[in-house]
Formats: C-alpha cells, sequence, structure tokens
C-alpha cells in the first residue's frame, strides 16, 4: 500500500546471503540431530523485511551458481524483493550457517564461510542505476570480512551517497566469521563512519568502546562522522538513541521468543520502511531527527517488528506483515 509522501525509490540491502540450517529437536534421545534449511543473511532479511512490509526492497550481492543460490533467489523473489541486480558466480559456494537454539530461542552459529560467492562481489559489478535510484543503501559488517569485499562495500557506501541516498549500516559484528588474525575494528570504524544511520547491539557498542577508549567516546566518534543518528539495541531493554543534538529511549514489546534469528533484520527494515514511507531522505534526515516524536514513533514500529519475528522460526520466514505490527502496537500501546 502507498502511503501519502512515500518515495517509491527502492531500499537497496547489498551483502550477504545465505542459507541457515536451524537445528531442529530430536525426535527421540537416540534420533541423529537434523536440521531444516531456511533463506537467510543480514541484508536479505532486511530486502525481505521491508517488502513483507509492502515496500520496494531490492537485494544486491553475489550468489554461487548452485542449488542453495537456487533456493536463495528464488526465495527473495517470492517474497517480493526485486533481484534484477544479483549476480551469480561459479568460482565459490553460497555460504552456509549452522544455527542451534537455547530455550530461550538465543542462537550460536557456525558458519561455512569463507569460500564464499558473496565475497567474490567488486565495486564493478554494482550496476549504476541501482546506486543512483537507491532511497536508501543498507549493509553490515558481513561484507567487510575480507579486505576485497570490505574496499567494495565501502565503495558502494559512498557511491550511493553521492547520488543523494541515505546510508544505513547495523554492525551485525559475527566474530566467528573473521580470521583469527584480523582485528574487525579498523574496517568496522571504516564503514560505520560512512553511514547516516547507525545501528548496534549493546555488545557491538561495548566492542567499539574498547577502541575508541569509552562508550561515550565511541558515540561521539560515530556522530563526528556522516552518522546523525546511532541506535542502540539491548534484548528486551528500551532501545537508545542518540542524535547530534539530542538522545532518547524507546521501550520494547513483551513477547515470548522462540526464535531470535533475523529480529535485529526486521527491526532494520522496520524503521527503514517507515523512513522512506513518510518520505525521509537523505536531505531531510536531520529535519526528521530534529522531532524525537516522529523518530520515537518509527523505532516502536520497528521495535513491533523485530518483536514479532522471533515468535517464528527462520529468518526470511519470520518477518512480519504492516497488520501484525499494527496490532500488537495497539495491544500494548
Amino acid at each position: 500500500m502507498k502511503h501519502a509522501g512515500e518515495d517509491r525509490r527502492p531500499i537497496v540491502c547489498f551483502g550477504e546471503a545465505l542459507i541457515d540450517f536451524l537445528a531442529q529437536a530430536p525426535l527421540s534421545p537416540q534420533a541423529p540431530r537434523a536440521f531444516l534449511q531456511f533463506a537467510g543473511g543480514a541484508p536479505a532479511n532486511v530486502a525481505v523485511a521491508v517488502a513483507r512490509l509492502g515496500g520496494h526492497a531490492q537485494f544486491v550481492g553475489m550468489l554461487g551458481e548452485d542449488m542453495f543460490g537456487d533456493f536463495l533467489l528464488a526465495q527473495l523473489h517470492d517474497a517480493g524483493v526485486d533481484v534484477g541486480y544479483v549476480m551469480r558466480t561459479a568460482s565459490a559456494k553460497t555460504a552456509l550457517a549452522f544455527v542451534s537454539l537455547d530455550e530461550d530461542g538465543e542462537r550460536s552459529f557456525s558458519f561455512y564461510r569463507p569460500p564464499a560467492a558473496d565475497l567474490l562481489f567488486r565495486a564493478e559489478h554494482f550496476d549504476v542505476r541501482c546506486l543512483d535510484e537507491a532511497a536508501v543503501f543498507h549493509v553490515c559488517s558481513n561484507s567487510l570480512t575480507e579486505a576485497d569485499i570490505a574496499q567494495t562495500t565501502v565503495a558502494g557506501m559512498r557511491r550511493a551517497r553521492a547520488a543523494g541516498a541515505l546510508v544505513s549500516m547495523d554492525a551485525n559484528l559475527r566474530p566467528s566469521l573473521w580470521s583469527a588474525d584480523t582485528d574487525p575494528a579498523p574496517r568496522l570504524w571504516a564503514a560505520l563512519l560512512e553511514a547516516d544511520l547507525v545501528k548496534l547491539c549493546r555488545a557491538e557498542l561495548d566492542f567499539l568502546a574498547q577502541s575508541a577508549g569509552t562508550e561515550s567516546a565511541a558515540l561521539q566518534r560515530l556522530l563526528a562522522g556522516h552518522a546523525r543518528c546511532v541506535l542502540v539495541t539491548d534484548g528486551a531493554a528500551p532501545i537508545r538513541w542518540f542524535a547530534r543534538d539530542a538522545q532518547g529511549t524507546v521501550a520494547t514489546f513483551r513477547i515470548a521468543a522462540t526464535d531470535t534469528t533475523g529480529a535485529g533484520d526486521a527491526f532494520v527494515g522496520g524503521l527503514l520502511h517507515q523512513l522512506v514511507a513518510q518520505g525521509i531522505t537523505a536531505g531531510t534526515f536531520s529535519d526528521f531527527l530534529a522531532q524525537p516524536a516522529r523518530l520515537e514513533a518509527a523505532l516502536a514500529f520497528a521495535a513491533a517488528a523485530g518483536a514479532l519475528a522471533t515468535t517464528r522460526h527462520g529468518a526470511f520466514a519470520a518477518m512480519p506483515e504492516r497488520e501484525d505490527i499494527e496490532r500488537l502496537l495497539q495491544a500494548q500501546a
């Protein structure tokens, strides 16, 4: 559904799409462990979240020419995501992640990456039309784990900003994806300082504080770059937001979680959709932030999206629809 003032340029999500193999409860103590295939990958999840809400979402990345790449492409298309700029390669396989859940639905990951197809995307693979037409260009740190893909990611962020897009980054730091001899901090900072909108979880802010000296210094460094808004989530605790001249908190939602996979991506997708639906652009983002009530309403919508995603298994499959979010907002107003 189109809303008044809505910008129909796409929200472009760049980076990895992968297969989440979710551990299933054994049928008996003697039964072998089984895993069920789900489509996932943080930026791909965000694209699906936007599409599920009725927004115009594009996913850009590299998939393997294998059965898993075929599956991901079909799942993205079926979810309503524009996949016209997706590249394929026979030089590497599509990435895999095996996911187990504890009794509270919290995840632990075992990644089969690198090598992986998504890491082979290069700056020359970007279609100029994709970056020129974007309302929002969104990335996460999983496309920073090797030097070449990190360079590509930052180049895309800069090119999209030059074309007038709002640049968004969810740190989404997964230490197990990084080689033991690589410190994520330099590449992470280099990308975060290119983003207009930064989303961190509490552990990621703590990580950045180690290199900046303190939490306050980390936030100040972010807001001294391109960032005009930094969001910090912490599970069920209130969301903290920081702009250059103001800050505040927004309550989360009380809900029984079964699988937290994709919850942060649903949150980001919900927020980006709200920004574009309200006609917020890179040029008007600062004016929007100067109205805390509008920002906090958008964050509440995003928080409801993230909460609902924890009630379903999988990532793509867990992304909620607008009607579900509106019902939760009304129920817990």
